[in-house]
């Protein structure tokens, strides 16, 4: 299975984008089809035994459109195609110009002589040809490619429309020339009927429209552009003892980069000798400079303040972060939001249904009201030019875009409009305990003997707790081997070493087994009556403090415990109070025993605990407030929350945890901040909220606009020119794409 991104040209509206992913899916080999129009775009998941990328291009040149791989395209090639309006638009507006004359004369019904309006018809005539034909000419390849496949777009309403107004003014010319042998007007008046200028300012309109749209579009990607402009260029590279320049894309993993102050960080790494501050605001969002020595990571493209170092080269090319974040980005802004199905199904009908309108509202005014075949005619372009499903179909991609632009300038990567909307929805949080509300950077507080007679002390408990735990993944692992090298305690070779999932690890040591894990450990291993009373106490007081307490033993007998305390992140109080205002239920799981969780829990506010909860169990969890009618989000960043991340409605992803929970993870905080929990959530909430006003101003448009251009009011004397109505096509494109933007005034507080 090959996925690949496209940029398309030659789309005009949402109608184009649902042809050509009609044309992509019942192509045997594609799997899956996604064409973005608000972005050009298109992705493409296929089976490349059965079909080529060169064929999938052909596919869609076939259906009209022009397509390349995304990767070719350039920032000039963007410019070129917003110029390409531009120049159209300014081609058009020369020709109309000198007609604006006359078009102002038809709307004013002025009836007075002069020696210019006898060339009116023959001037119009040479002027709007050139525009119809030339200019026009897009139009009609795509309502003709649209046609052949038995589908309307916007092309077939343009096309419709300025040939409607163009072909019934050249055949009045024509048979007033006839009649009158004469190719003026008589008189000092203009040849009646005629309305080149019509068609010539309708397609003047809508390429202005057009070259507008374009460059708001432009706008609402800038996210991607900033971070694309901010990699570095070269890196220093030591080899052979000796620093060299080179390309950024030569570095390879394990090079030794030299930074000097002011420089930028050319990749991802770890510091292997050195110190300094380092702006890392393009990737977080934190203003602050973070102050960073040897064995702390750096990140590509941020900025090394005052200090020099050198550091060793983890992450180049497309698995540096900066480089993640805009793949990120850009899967999420050629993404849709479930609430886009709405407006695609309505697309799917629009045109046609316009149309029908149209022919209707001519019927009418000339069959039944009696009206004249040029007022029917004007009313039946009208509709048809004044219907616009451009705008509906840019209501959801371009706040988007926009929206998850403005979140990854705070740090908080959106993957598109399915996690965007499912945030929206969202009741319930539920936080994992240890990295996320913690610190996940535990340390060890109290060695308690419990065997005086089978232990020399505090340190041979040590000692074997850290011979046990330095073969272990397990956070409090990492605490307890850092608090033996501390104490210059030498570390035991285990023999037969074996995780217990949920319970803890076991080992020989010289020949004995020892156990090493919580409470249900010793229980399975000694009995219910493990513990004694004294040392169930102690136990108990060590966990109303919120600490973890770990016990070591043999299948025999109980020898110690170990307690380790992780501190709570300052902003979790704050933040989960924050979100208790906003009317969302707390929850917190862990798999620490319920007094620990519950010590925790109280100190952040939380009521609902989840504890002693297996890993594997985590999902289940999720799944039974799921059952309740509950739109859960849940909140992690280890391997063990994965599962519980891809079950919930929607996973957030902590930017520190692994890598195969931010896979999972709809929405990743890379500040590891919970306050970015609440910021997330109110920009998804701000940025569906902006959805639901396009998609709502855009049928709104659409129910005034079309019943004025079919010409209901014109027993109050309004009624709406042709070329008027195309104007105001064009801007209610504009005005959408303008009102997703404002999305960038968002202030994540």
């Amino acid at each position: 299975m090959t996925k690949i991104d496209l940029t398309i040209t030659g789309m005009h509206c949402t109608s184009c984008s649902i042809e050509i992913e009609r044309e992509l899916e019942k192509t045997k080999g594609i799997l899956e089809a996604n064409v973005n129009f608000a972005l050009s775009k298109a992705t493409v998941v296929f089976d490349n035994s059965q079909i080529s990328t060169e064929e999938i291009l052909n596919i869609i040149k076939k259906a009209g459109y022009e397509a390349m791989v995304s990767e070719k395209r350039t920032p000039e090639i963007e410019r070129s195609e917003e110029k390409g309006f531009f120049n159209k638009f300014v081609f058009t507006a020369i020709f109309s110009i000198p007609l604006l004359y006359f078009m102002l004369i038809n709307i004013f019904s002025t009836h007075e002589s002069s020696e210019i309006l006898p060339y009116a018809g023959i001037i119009s005539l040479i002027l709007a040809t050139p525009v119809q034909l030339i200019a026009g000419a897009s139009f009609y390849k795509g309502a003709v490619n649209g046609f052949l496949r038995h589908s309307f777009n916007m092309d077939s309403l343009v096309a419709i429309g300025t040939t409607t107004a163009y072909l019934y003014s050249l055949i009045n010319f024509i048979n007033y020339s006839f009649n009158n042998h004469s190719l003026l007007g008589k008189e000092g008046m203009m040849i009646p009927n005629l309305y080149f200028e019509t068609a010539v300012f309708l397609i003047a309109f809508i390429s202005l429209g057009k070259w507008l749209e374009a460059k708001a579009k432009g706008r609402t990607s800038d996210a991607i552009k900033k971070l694309m402009g901010l990699q570095a260029k070269t890196a220093r590279v030591l080899r052979d003892g000796k620093p060299s320049d080179i390309p950024i894309g030569e570095v390879v993993h394990d090079d030794i980069i030299l930074v000097r102050p002011g420089e930028k960080i050319p990749v991802d790494g770890v510091i292997t000798t050195g110190n300094s501050a380092i702006d890392e605001s393009l990737v977080t969002g934190e203003s602050m400079p973070v102050e960073k020595q040897a064995g702390d990571n750096v990140i590509g493209s941020t900025i090394n303040k005052n200090g020099s170092f050198e550091f060793k080269a983890t992450k180049v090319g497309a698995e540096t972060m900066l480089a993640q974040i805009i793949r990120l980005i850009e899967e999420a802004q050629g993404s849709k939001a479930p609430i886009q199905a709405f407006a695609d199904r309505i697309s799917s009908w629009f045109v046609p249904a316009v149309i029908l309108i149209a022919t209707l509202s001519f019927v009418v005014w000339l069959f039944i009201l009696g009206q004249s075949l040029t007022f029917a005619l004007m009313a039946f372009t009208a509709v048809i030019v004044i219907a616009c499903p451009c705008a509906l179909g840019l209501a959801t991609p371009t706040a988007i875009m926009v929206g998850t632009g403005k979140g990854a300038e705070r740090g908080i990567l959106i993957k598109g409009g399915e996690p965007l909307e499912a945030a929206v929805k969202v009741r319930a949080v539920i936080f994992d305990k240890t990295g996320t509300i913690t610190n996940g950077k535990p340390e060890v507080t109290d060695v308690v003997v419990i065997n005086k007679e089978l232990s020399t002390g505090n340190e041979q408990i040590l000692q074997f707790a850290a011979s046990l735990e330095y073969s272990s993944e397990h956070p409090l692992a990492e605490a307890i081997t850092k608090k033996a090298a501390e104490a210059k305690i030498n570390i035991s070779k285990i023999e037969n070493f074996k995780a217990i999932p949920g319970h803890g690890i076991e080992g020989k040591i010289d020949h004995t087994k020892y156990y090493f894990g919580n409470q249900k450990l010793a229980v399975n291993i000694l009995g219910p009556k493990a513990l004694s009373v004294e040392s169930l106490t102690q136990m108990h007081q060590l966990e109303e403090k919120g600490k973890t307490v770990m016990i070591l033993l043999t299948d025999k007998y109980l020898l110690g415990m170990i307690a380790v305390a992780d501190t709570i992140k300052n902003t979790s109080k704050p933040a989960i109070e924050r979100l208790q205002s906003m009317g969302l239920d707390m929850y917190m799981i862990t798999g620490d025993n319920l007094r620990t969780a519950e010590a925790i829990a109280n100190q952040v506010g939380i009521k609902n605990v989840l504890a002693e909860v297996l890993p594997e169990d985590k999902a289940s969890e999720v799944k039974k407030l799921q059952q309740k009618g509950i739109n859960v989000a849940m909140v992690g960043d280890g391997i063990n929350d994965a599962p519980a991340l891809a079950q919930a409605d929607l996973g957030i992803a902590m930017g520190s945890g692994t890598d195969v929970a931010i896979e999972t993870g709809g929405i990743i905080l890379v500040k590891n901040d919970l306050a970015d929990v609440i910021k997330a959530i109110k920009l998804s909430k701000t940025t569906y909220r902006k959805i639901k006003q396009n998609i709502f101003f855009a049928l709104i448009y659409n129910v005034i606009a079309i019943p004025i251009a079919a010409g209901i009011f014109t027993k109050y004397g309004f009624t709406l020119r042709p070329e008027f109505a195309g104007l105001a096509m064009a801007m209610s494109s504009v005005s959408v794409v303008t009102n997703s933007l404002l999305l960038k005034n968002f202030k994540t507080k």
